[in-house]
C-alpha cells in the first residue's frame, strides 16, 4: 500500500509547539494596537484604560481562534491569519459600537491596516522559518 499523495506545498511545521506562542502572539499584538492608539491619542495607559479599549477586540480575537481553529494551523497566513484578522477587525468594531466607544472611518481604516499588518505579518515572518526549521528535523 503506498503512502497518500502529499500536497504540492510544503508541508506544515509542528503545529503543537506553535499554538501556545501564535495565540500569545496575536493577543499581545493587539493590546500593542492599543497601547499604540491610546498613546497617539494622548491617552493614559493604566490597565483599566487600557482594558476598556482592548476587550473588544481580544473578544474578536478569541472568537475566530474558537470559530476558525486557529490552533490547527496557527502559522497559516492564509487560512488562520486572515481569518483571525478580519473578525478580530469586524467583530472589534462591532463590540465598540454596542459598548458606546465609538468608530469613525479613520479609526476602522487604521485598525483594520495596523491589525493585518501585525496578525497577518508575524506569520508571514515565521512560517517559512519554521517550515525550514522543520524539514531539518
Amino acid at each position: 500500500m503506498t503512502a497518500p499523495a502529499r500536497q504540492a506545498s510544503a508541508p506544515a511545521p509542528d503545529q503543537s509547539r506553535w499554538v501556545l506562542l501564535s495565540a500569545v502572539l496575536d493577543f499581545v499584538l493587539v493590546v500593542l494596537f492599543t497601547v499604540i492608539g491610546r498613546v497617539s491619542h494622548g491617552e493614559g495607559l493604566g490597565f483599566a484604560g487600557v482594558a476598556q479599549t482592548a476587550w473588544p477586540f481580544l473578544t474578536g480575537t478569541l472568537l475566530a481562534w474558537l470559530v476558525f481553529g486557529a490552533w490547527r494551523r496557527p502559522l497559516a497566513v492564509v487560512r488562520t491569519g486572515i481569518p483571525v484578522w478580519l473578525l478580530t477587525v469586524i467583530v472589534g468594531m462591532l463590540l465598540r459600537v454596542v459598548s458606546g466607544q465609538g468608530i469613525a472611518v479613520s479609526f476602522v481604516i487604521v485598525a483594520t491596516i495596523v491589525l493585518g499588518v501585525f496578525l497577518l505579518g508575524w506569520r508571514a515572518i515565521v512560517a517559512p522559518i519554521a517550515r525550514r526549521s522543520a524539514r531539518r528535523a
